[in-house]
């Protein structure tokens, strides 16, 4: 990806005339460009570890330049981007290690181990909660673990419908891999173009077609995992009461476990049919609540997105070309995938014509899935012009999701200042919940790195404080760490540490990463 950008170099572009003329109204517009120029922290790893790893993995696979280095600095959060957008790249790499195999991969942990090594496993770099920035205190340097060779589909079992998978494959890759055997995955987050599998599998992740494939964690039967203590093979059985379920122990480990290397998944055959419907509500609490009738009737379509009044507006204001006029109120995005979906469909319209919706048709619901992975290229594009946006996410019963709600956008709001623009959509639904995704835009600060994390802070208080998760899909990394142990308790703390320092004596996978 860009180094200081989200996405395709090529696809970098300035904003829609439509949308710099509402940000113009909104914030004013005050070009901030990203410091080009930049320079990188010497190499600090000794020739002798270096020798040793190109001995193992061959020349070609051990990468000390700056160009590579500059490539796996960080992930892409909005204060990921402001540092590196400042030109501050004193967390990049020592060097850029690209094994091809597991076996190559507990090589180099044993390696990491002896000279004490920090090892961050890089997948596709999309982490926003500063999950790939490593704590350099105490180590001999920092290795960018990068998985990308490891890129094959290893089995395929029609009968039982799974598929094991490398960690280096980009969601596409999977994706083109299963399609030759007529089969899907069927997981779409937003980072879905440029996430790994084995990104996926470490973070929990959760994708916009959720609520009929799932979360990735249930997507997942089996792994295999290289830790410093040895190789662990999950997953004999679709379920067993052998214990508690040690693939769960790694679903969401970040790194700091262990490193995936390979991931056994349910896949599902293609659909022959994709169908996306926009529907209106008058009302944010209307329409939440016609997804939870949904969730609790067990009639799920594959995608359910509601986004609330602010949203909707703003989302037909920057696409006046898109539906017509808005009537106020909040849009609905209902999917549906599979061989035949016009009985669900129908079923599912029912339900939602009863409870207050209208059926807007297929046109906004098609504009919708054709830039579903489109928004973070839009994010900067403001950081160019001087407006601080991101997202924040998290997740509650259904029963707490107005005090949730409330709380998020007050603290955001109170943070950020009269003119910070809060947006909110329900990303994923489940019987007895929801998450909530929440958009911020404010004009920058002077230092709008420090205006950002006052602001998450705050963000992240309000949803502890009103017994929401920290996060329900972006992971913990180093951004959400201080608030884990608020969440799990210091017996859960507890339990991390154990964890960590079984798998992980000498604490070089990660360090700084997920565990309080």
């Amino acid at each position: 990806m860009h180094p200081t950008r989200w996405g395709d170099p090529a696809a970098v572009a300035p904003l829609p005339e439509t949308t710099r003329g509402l940000v113009e109204l909104a914030f004013g517009i005050h070009e901030s460009p990203a410091v080009e120029e930049v320079t990188l922290p010497p190499v600090g790893l000794p020739g002798a570890v270096l020798d040793e790893l190109r001995s193992l993995l061959g020349d070609d696979h051990v990468h000390t330049d700056d160009a590579t280095r500059r490539l796996r600095t960080r992930g892409k959060s909005t204060p990921d981007l402001l540092r590196a957008r400042a030109g501050d790249l004193a967390d990049a790499p020592d060097a850029v290690v690209r094994p091809a195999t597991h076996d190559e991969v507990a090589a180099v942990l044993d390696v990491a181990v002896r000279h004490h090594v920090a090892v961050v496993p890089f997948g596709g770099g999309t982490s926003v909660t500063g999950g790939l920035v490593a704590r350099r205190e105490g180590y001999a340097g920092v290795l960018s673990l990068d998985l990308v060779r490891m890129k094959g589909i290893r089995d395929v079992d029609p009968v039982s419908m799974t598929a094991v998978l490398e960690p280096g494959l980009r969601g596409p890759e999977a994706e083109a891999l299963l399609a030759g055997h007529g089969m899907t995955l069927g997981h779409y987050p937003q980072s879905f173009e440029y996430a790994s599998i084995g990104g996926f599998a470490a973070t929990r992740s959760s994708g916009q077609s959720s609520a009929g494939y799932g979360r990735f964690d249930s997507l997942v039967v089996g792994l295999t995992v290289a830790t410093p203590a040895g190789t662990l093979e999950l997953g004999s059985a679709p379920a067993t009461a052998a214990g508690p379920d040690l693939r769960q122990l790694l679903l969401g480990s970040e790194g700091a476990f262990g490193v995936i290397t390979a991931v056994r998944v349910r896949v599902r055959a293609l659909p022959a049919e994709k169908v996306y419907d926009a529907w209106h509500f008058a009302s944010f609490d209307q329409g939440a609540t016609a997804m939870r009738t949904l969730a609790q009737s067990g009639l799920m379509p594959t995608v359910l997105r509601l986004s609330d009044e602010t949203e909707t507006a703003l989302n037909l204001a920057s696409h006046s070309d898109v539906g017509g006029e808005s009537t106020g109120g909040c849009a609905m995005i209902v999917g549906h995938e599979g061989a035949s979906v016009a009985v669900k469909r129908a079923a599912v319209a029912a339900v939602l014509t009863e409870l207050g919706g209208t059926d807007l048709g297929e046109e906004r619901g098609r504009a919708w899935a054709a830039g579903r992975f489109h928004a973070p290229y839009l994010r900067d594009a403001m950081l160019d012009v001087g407006v601080l946006v991101e997202t924040l996410e998290t997740a509650t019963f259904w029963s707490n999701v107005d005090r949730v709600y409330a709380a998020v956008r007050d603290a955001l709001t109170g943070a950020l200042g009269e003119k910070a623009l809060v947006l909110c959509h329900i990303s994923h639904v489940y019987e007895t919940g929801c998450s909530l995704y929440f958009t911020v835009a404010a004009p920058e600060a002077d230092d709008p790195l420090a205006q950002w994390l006052a602001a998450k802070a705050a963000a992240s208080d309000a949803m502890t404080g009103a017994g929401a998760t920290i996060t329900h899909h972006h992971a913990v990394g180093t951004d959400h760490r201080p608030w884990l142990s608020r969440e799990i308790g210091e017996v859960g703390v507890g339990i991390l540490r154990a964890v960590k320092a079984e798998l992980d004596p000498t604490g070089v996978l990660n360090p700084g990463v997920l565990v309080p």
